[in-house]
């Protein structure tokens, strides 16, 4: 009798234990591990996605941020919002020890509650102002202020101002560990000298010369020796070497060049338009890593996706564009070859003009081609079933007088970016398929090679 009652107790213990288990699973939404936090996947992603529409704004108004000093600060930043929440997302492993020079980022303390949209926003708003640092204006400075300020009111309201105080202090930390590192990687302050003068170009017949007479020195020469987050995206993506060069009519370099000029004397009205819709140039707009997550945040907010989801992708594309333009201004300088318009003005016609202006360093390979290449494969990962197939219409350059893009494949548009620099004869067809092909590794490389939370939301 007794033996019977044992075992109906223990089934009843079983059956409660097992409710127990599905009802909390049903609340993981809401819930961490330790079940005192609220899940990060909890949280709207209104607050980072205001911020990187921010970034934009700065990037494009701030001096010395050219592409490659862009797309680092880009880099920085969703890395450390990803640090700031990555305990709230169950199965979650932080970037520190994954990523090169990424170590020593602190841990929450246990057993404490935490709001992780107050940690993101405080540590966002840090890296930010550290990132711009030196050359942010008043004006924008005061804009990333009232920013954290204004967030702040909204995620603090009903939560109490211990818990407040801890997940500000936390985020700060967070921040402050991520910026440390980023002292090392070899760019550190780049904007203060983005020519990284004093620098001899090589005498060689094929090599880069300026086509503008304002910018005589290239954009970051030594930009290739820089750190990146991950080592496999630059030892393994070697460009393979350019046709050779030659002047020589008929020859297969002549060729190339011959087939830009053709390509821009009978450039249709949709191809010119193209052109510009691409050219993304700093100054004028946030550059082309910040298109990409102007594209970004489009996506994320036509699919509601939450601060979990959001800052998973944001650290992803923040990886591929750092080190996309790592990879690729390695090899431009270590080809230094010489642009279209340059090559066709000396060989082919001296009058030839290019749609839009040729940007002030070496053609091989294309940077858009390669930031445009490791984003698509980023999207990809995140809004499909891989195979790239997603119905979207970019409406990120409206806010510069262009009308808006449609794409049935994220594959589509980043080929679309490529063929841009060709219609506007900024580079020859090998710099943008090769581009493609490497940003598109790196991509990938980030995807499978880097320890990424699963079912995110």
């Amino acid at each position: 009798m007794k033996k019977q009652y044992f075992h109906a107790a223990s089934v009843i213990l079983l059956f409660v234990f097992i409710v127990s288990c599905r009802k909390e699973s049903s609340n993981s939404n809401r819930l961490t591990v330790s079940g005192l936090s609220r899940a990060t996947r909890s949280y709207s992603s209104d607050q980072i996605r205001n911020y990187f529409t921010l970034m934009c704004t700065i990037t494009k108004s701030t001096k010395g941020f050219y592409p490659t000093q862009a797309a680092r600060a880009y880099g920085y930043v969703g890395v450390a919002a990803y640090e700031a929440v990555v305990n709230g997302i169950p199965g979650a492993l932080s970037l520190s020890g994954q990523l090169n020079g990424i170590s020593g980022v602190p841990k929450p303390t246990a057993n404490v509650e935490y709001n992780w949209a107050v940690s993101s926003n405080a540590a966002i708003a840090d890296m930010m102002r550290d990132m711009f640092d030196v050359n942010l204006t008043v004006a924008n400075r005061a804009k990333i202020d009232s920013t954290e300020a204004a967030n702040l009111a909204v995620l603090s309201a009903g939560v109490s101002t211990d818990v407040v105080s801890r997940s500000v202090q936390y985020g700060k930390a967070v921040t402050a560990a991520v910026y440390q590192a980023s002292t090392s990687d070899g760019a550190h302050q780049s904007y203060l000298d983005p020519f990284q003068l004093p620098y001899t170009l090589p005498s060689v017949d094929y090599c880069w010369e300026p086509t503008n007479p304002a910018a005589p020195n290239p954009v970051s020469p030594k930009w290739g020796s820089n750190r990146p987050f991950m080592t496999v995206n630059i030892s393994n993506t070697n460009p393979v070497a350019p046709t050779t060069y030659s002047t020589t009519a008929g020859s297969d370099f002549y060729k190339l060049a011959l087939d830009v000029y053709h390509q821009v004397k009978n450039n249709t009205a949709d191809q010119v338009a193209i052109v510009k819709y691409w050219a993304d140039d700093p100054f004028n707009t946030c550059t082309p890593a910040g298109h990409t997550f102007n594209i970004m945040n489009q996506l994320l907010k036509e699919n509601n996706a939450t601060l979990e989801k959001a800052s998973v992708a944001y650290a992803k594309l923040s990886i591929a564009e750092n080190d996309a333009f790592i990879s690729c201004w390695k090899g431009k300088y270590q080809y230094v070859l010489i642009r279209p318009v340059t090559y066709i003005q000396k060989n082919i016609d001296a009058n030839f003009k290019t749609v839009i202006g040729t940007p002030p360093f070496p053609a091989y390979t294309s940077g858009h081609s390669y930031e445009s290449g490791a984003g698509t494969m980023i999207f990809t990962d995140l809004f499909t079933d891989g195979s790239g197939k997603y119905d979207f219409t970019d409406y990120s350059q409206i806010q510069y007088g262009y009308s808006a893009r449609h794409y049935a494949n994220f594959n589509d548009m980043a080929q679309e970016c490529a063929d841009s620099r060709f219609y506007g004869g900024i580079h020859y067809n090998p710099d943008n398929t090769e581009g493609l092909r490497l940003g598109r590794m790196i991509g990938d490389n980030i995807n499978k090679m880097l320890v990424w939370p699963t079912n995110i939301k």
